[in-house]
């Protein structure tokens, strides 16, 4: 056994196996012991180096496991013949590691945050645990590409209830978010389409290599500018008719109807409706979804569960008219879904079980209440400040009448550590706003941290509106 003499330390922080691996590794890889020579017992070894079974079996199974030893039932272990430089682990590790610095955000109001103190954990567990069960192995395979069947009809359950949306889970596509099944919808449409966006818009759609040939339409207090829309050559538009991102407005019921007429008039014209957050309103009865009007399947609609429940999960769908189906049938029947099928499952049991419309009721209430104190807050001790998009969502509008532009505010919040979010970023095309405006999301602050966020916001800003009086 003098080839197996290793120094094993009980004295350092490496386990005593993981020493005997390497030694024996090292001994394999520099032809210390030649290829077929047979590795002391288990016994024997621990005997001799006077250390446990276990420790030598830890190791010996780490050697064959890495194909350095091979095990004969019993026979015993024997050296294997390996290729030349067979690892570059050392240089590896020597390898100096940059850190990462971590920045430092108090108050975060990006408009994508949630409540994360109000996820259903010890339910969502439940679910999970029972999934993850030898009785779903048939889930390790990979499953349908549009997503698995018992998700697609409980979203088609949800969205006639709660949208108005008539569709059978046939018609249902799941994907993981909208940046991955955007390309997907647009691949569907050919490749002559002329592609229009609300101006501003959602921040993802430049980031698809559309930015380039994307049509910009302005939009007002009404939403969309379908006017502007029919002065163009463009076939395709992505809208948000129930909620525009990032202004907030709704599309009023006469665009509405504007607009389904405009796609009806030409059979390469469709429209696709975003409707990310409808979930959410605080004023009135919810607004219907477009594809729930439409009459001449014009209309495909895209939505997610980001804000309805988390944005890590990264589901979304979209439901397609019939008459692309056969199309998207023959284009990606060899695609497979990007959402893991035991996701799609838990989440199919949560709503099944009603427990999605219990979350989205609580969540209602929660946001409610942070929207009603923002508001008030902002509307009390700086009345100057515009609000607007304030009908629904999880983020308003502000417009800071100041004299810096928007990155210099922005910059001076970071240096406080508040992260706050020009209305700019948003821009396909240039528009000159009067004062500098910002999105400012409060799903992810809490509720009791609201008015201390505003405040020193406007502190840092030395906005005239803010007295030294108040809570910090």
């Amino acid at each position: 056994m003098d080839m197996l003499m290793f120094k094993l330390d009980n004295g350092t922080e490496k386990p005593l196996y993981e020493q005997l691996y390497n030694g024996i590794k090292d001994a394999i890889i520099q032809k210390q012991i030649e290829v077929g020579t047979k590795l002391p017992s288990k016994k024997k070894l621990a005997e001799f180096l006077n250390i446990s079974q276990t420790t030598i079996e830890i190791a010996y199974s780490q050697l064959v496991a890495e194909g350095y030893v091979a095990s004969k039932p019993r026979i015993g272990f024997f050296v294997e013949e390996i290729d030349e430089l067979p690892y570059i682990e050392k240089e590896l590790l020597n390898m100096p590691v940059g850190k990462v610095e971590k920045k430092i955000v108090q108050f975060d109001f990006h408009p994508g945050k949630i409540d994360a103190d109000s996820f259903p954990f010890s339910l969502w567990r439940k679910y999970a645990k029972n999934i993850y069960d030898s009785s779903s192995k048939e889930l390790l395979e990979t499953g349908d590409p549009q997503g698995e069947f018992v998700l697609r009809v409980e979203i088609a359950k949800y969205l006639y209830q709660s949208r108005g949306i008539v569709c059978n889970p046939e018609q249902i596509v799941i994907g993981s978010g909208t940046e991955q099944l955007l390309p997907m919808i647009l691949r569907l449409l050919g490749d002559d389409l002329k592609f229009a966006l609300e101006n501003p818009g959602y921040s993802a759609i430049p980031k698809i290599q559309i930015q380039n040939r994307a049509i910009p339409i302005p939009v007002d207090e009404n939403g969309l500018i379908v006017d502007e829309l029919e002065k163009t050559e463009a076939n395709i538009v992505y809208i948000t008719p129930s909620h525009q991102f990032p202004t907030g407005a709704v599309l009023s019921a006469t665009r509405r109807t504007q607009l389904l007429n405009w796609a009806a008039k030409d059979k390469s014209r469709y429209i696709i409706e975003d409707d990310y957050d409808s979930e959410f309103r605080y004023i009135g009865k919810p607004i219907p979804a477009l594809q729930g009007l439409d009459q001449n399947e014009k209309v495909i609609y895209l939505s997610t569960f980001t804000k309805s429940l988390m944005p890590s999960l990264r589901v979304a769908y979209f439901v397609l008219p019939s008459n692309l189906m056969q199309k998207y049938k023959e284009t990606f029947s060899f695609y497979s879904s990007t959402v893991p099928r035991f996701d799609q499952h838990i989440l199919a049991d949560f709503m099944r079980d009603g427990y999605f419309s219990k979350h989205l009721n609580r969540m209602r209430r929660i946001y409610r209440k942070k929207h009603e104190k923002l508001t008030r807050i902002l509307e009390t001790f700086y009345p100057e400040v515009i609000i607007t998009g304030d009908l629904a969502g999880m983020h308003i509008l502000i417009s800071v009448p100041l004299s810096k532009r928007e990155d210099q505010l922005k910059h001076i919040a970071a240096k406080n550590h508040i992260a706050i979010y020009p209305l700019s970023d948003y821009l396909l095309s240039p528009i000159d706003y009067p004062y500098p405006t910002f999105l400012f999301g409060f799903g992810g602050i809490p509720l009791d941290q609201i008015e201390k966020g505003i405040h020193q916001l406007m502190q840092c800003w030395n906005y005239k509106g803010y007295d030294d009086s108040l809570p910090r």
